[in-house]
């Protein structure tokens, strides 16, 4: 499973509430799985050479959920992390984030940040959590910064290699998935998936795994990527 494997790839994690829904369960239940999924996913996409795996955790439109959810989903970072952060480390797995924590309680703020410095230094899969992101936000912020740049004396001669460094996420996207069969890409990386490969999957989120990750790895490696260009 080493050639042609995505280096970077992206995923929409749905059907937490619907899993949950169609088992009777309280929403809160699936997301409570879909961060063990989180693990599952990340350690498999480790195994198989995966540079750089980012996840679309809680989007800026997010907020508009029940107050009583958005509140657990607050806490998941917490859990999440109290729960694997040993493992990620022993794996040597790297955490970052995408989006603006600013908006999330402190103690959701400390537990991202601790994570984050706690395995800088390593070495192996990026695994990056999209929390309170959304791609055109992503894009206002990044023109934003470059026009004040411009405004205090840089040279105005932005190319689009120069504009991704302005992004929360600056690598192309090789291969984004999006589970539980909607077929939408919901203002997530919308610069970078220009050229993506994209991967509709029916599973529910809490359902997918690495048999799961490995069937969409093995469609992208028969895909034919031309980037605009004709085949070989």
């Amino acid at each position: 499973m080493n050639d042609n494997i995505p280096q970077t790839i992206a995923i929409i994690m749905d059907g937490n509430g619907r899993w949950a829904k169609q088992r009777g369960l309280p929403r809160t239940a699936g997301h409570k799985l879909g961060a063990d999924t989180i693990r599952t996913v990340a350690l498999a996409a480790n195994e198989l050479g995966v540079k750089k795996l980012i996840l679309y955790a809680f989007s800026t439109e997010n907020w508009k959920r029940p107050e009583d959810e958005v509140g657990y989903l607050c806490k998941l970072p917490g859990l999440f992390f109290n729960k694997y952060i040993r493992e990620l480390m022993e794996k040597n797995i790297r955490v970052t984030f995408a989006g603006e924590l600013e908006r999330f309680p402190s103690d959701t703020q400390k537990v991202i940040n601790r994570a984050v410095n706690d395995t800088s230094h390593n070495t192996g899969l990026e695994l990056c959590l999209a929390i309170n992101y959304g791609s055109r936000r992503e894009i206002l912020l990044g023109i934003q910064k470059y026009a004040d740049e411009v405004k205090n004396g840089r040279k105005n001669d932005l190319t689009e290699e120069d504009f991704s460094q302005y992004l929360f996420v600056p690598e192309d996207i090789d291969l984004m998935i999006r589970t539980s069969g909607e077929v939408r890409i919901s203002n997530f990386l919308l610069w970078q998936l220009a050229y993506s490969e994209l991967i509709f999957t029916p599973v529910a989120w809490p359902d997918f795994n690495k048999e799961e990750l490995v069937k969409c790895i093995e469609e992208f490696k028969h895909r034919d990527r031309r980037f605009g260009g004709l085949t070989k």
